[in-house]
C-alpha cells in the first residue's frame, strides 16, 4: 500500500499517458488513478489466468461476485439488496445509455445535471432524445443542483428520465439524504425515472458527508436505476465491469430488454477483480482514502494561492473542478498545457472557463504540477 510509488504506465499504452505522448506534459485528465492495484486483486487475476481456460462465464451465474456486491452494499451503506436486482454491465456508460433506451422513446426528453462528464452529456443525442440541462450552482461553498430548474424541466410531459451523477463528476458534491429525497419527490410527482451514476460513491473524502444510494430510498425503489462499479475505487477500469441495481422487476425487465444484442457480457476477469476488491481489500481502500484526502487538501491549498484560479474543495472523488475564469483567458486549457500540465478541458464538461484535474496520483506528481504552474506564472 505504497501510494507514493511511481509506476511507469507509458509502455502499457495507457489512454491517459498516450494523449501527451512525446510532450513534456503531465497527464492529469481521464479519471483513473496512478496507483498499483491492491495485491489481493492481482492475486485473484493471476490465479484465474493460471487456470488456463478463459471461456464463457455468464455474469448472472457467477454467484461469488454477486454476493460480494451485496455484502459490500450491506457493510458500506446498510443497503440490503436481493441478488436478482443486480444487472451486470461492462461499464456505467453503457448503463446510462441502456437506461435511455429502456425509459424513453425517440424525441423524449432526458434531464442531465451539468457540468458533467462527456459520455453522459452525449447520451441523449446518441439515443435520439432531447437533453434538458439542469445547472449546478455554487451555494455556501458547495456545488448543488438548481432545484428550480429541475422542477420546471421535470414538469414537461416529454421528460421521462433524469440521469444524475452522485457523487457529482466533476464538482465532487455528495447529495445529503434531504437533497436526494427532494430529487425523489420531483421525479415521483412527474413520473420521471432516476438513473443515478454512483461510480465514485466509495470515494467519500469528507468526514461530514455520507453516500446514500438512490435505490435505497423508499421513494425511489420502484423508479430508479443505480449504477455502480469497483473500477474507480480500486483502479480496475480497464477490466470492464460495472453493475446496475434495479429493485423494480418491471423496470429491470425493460432495462435488460434494451441491452439485448447490443451490450456484451462483463469480462470474466472484471468479475474476479470486483469480487476480490469488495471482499479482501478493505485495508487498502481505507489507506487510499486517507492518501486522497491529503492530496485533495494539498491541491486546494496550492491552487487557491495562484492568482486567477479558484477551487472549491470536493467532498468526494479524486477530481478537482478548477475555476480558471479569473485568468481572463479564452482558453484556460491551453494555459495549463503551456505550463506542462494536462487537465481535462472544462469545455468537454460544459464550461470552458474550468478545467478538471485528477489528483489520484503519487503526491510527487501533484507537487511537480504545482511547481510547473507557479514557475511559469
Amino acid at each position: 500500500m505504497n501510494f507514493d510509488q511511481i509506476v511507469d504506465r507509458k509502455p502499457t499504452f495507457s489512454f491517459k499517458w498516450q494523449k501527451y505522448k512525446g510532450q513534456d506534459v503531465l497527464p492529469m485528465w481521464v479519471a483513473d488513478t496512478e496507483f498499483r492495484c491492491a495485491q489481493p486483486i492481482l492475486d485473484a487475476l493471476t490465479k484465474r489466468i493460471e487456470h488456463g481456460v478463459l471461456g464463457y462465464t455468464l455474469p448472472a451465474q457467477y454467484e461469488p461476485a454477486k454476493q460480494a456486491v451485496a455484502d459490500w452494499l450491506s457493510r458500506r451503506y446498510d443497503w440490503q439488496i436481493e441478488l436478482d436486482w443486480i444487472v451486470w454491465m461492462p461499464g456505467v456508460v453503457p448503463g446510462f445509455n441502456v437506461a435511455c433506451k429502456a425509459c424513453c422513446e425517440p424525441g423524449d426528453k432526458v434531464m442531465i445535471q451539468v457540468p458533467n462528464y462527456p459520455p453522459l452529456l452525449a447520451a441523449p443525442q446518441l439515443n435520439q432524445l432531447q437533453r434538458a440541462d439542469i445547472p449546478t450552482l455554487e451555494q455556501d461553498g458547495r456545488w448543488m443542483l438548481d432545484f428550480d430548474e429541475l422542477e420546471k424541466q421535470a414538469a414537461d410531459p416529454a421528460t421521462k428520465l433524469f440521469v444524475l451523477c452522485n457523487p457529482m463528476n466533476p464538482v465532487g458534491t455528495v447529495l445529503t439524504e434531504q437533497e436526494l429525497a427532494r430529487v425523489a419527490d420531483i421525479c415521483q410527482r412527474n413520473g420521471v425515472t432516476l438513473c443515478s451514476d454512483e461510480i465514485h460513491c466509495d470515494l467519500i473524502l469528507d468526514d461530514q458527508a455520507s453516500h446514500l444510494p438512490a435505490g435505497k430510498l423508499e421513494a425511489l425503489k420502484s423508479n430508479s436505476i443505480t449504477l455502480m462499479a469497483a473500477s474507480k475505487t480500486f483502479n480496475i477500469a480497464g477490466l470492464g465491469a460495472a453493475f446496475a441495481i434495479i429493485p423494480d422487476a418491471r423496470l429491470r425487465r425493460q432495462f435488460n430488454q434494451a441491452a439485448m444484442g447490443i451490450v456484451p457480457w462483463v469480462n470474466v476477469l472484471g468479475l474476479y477483480a470486483t469480487e476480490a476488491a469488495f471482499t479482501q481489500c478493505d485495508d487498502w481502500y481505507e489507506a487510499q482514502l486517507d492518501y486522497l484526502r491529503g492530496n485533495r487538501d494539498y491541491l486546494v491549498e496550492q491552487i487557491n494561492q495562484i492568482e486567477g484560479l479558484q477551487l472549491i474543495s470536493p467532498q468526494a472523488t479524486f477530481l478537482a473542478w478548477i475555476d480558471a475564469s479569473g485568468l481572463g483567458m479564452d482558453n484556460p486549457q491551453r494555459w495549463f498545457e503551456d505550463r506542462g500540465v494536462g487537465p481535462s478541458p472544462g469545455a468537454d464538461f460544459g464550461d470552458k472557463q474550468f478545467v478538471r484535474i485528477n489528483f489520484g496520483s503519487p503526491r510527487e506528481y501533484l507537487r511537480e504540477a504545482i511547481n510547473r504552474i507557479k514557475r511559469c506564472d
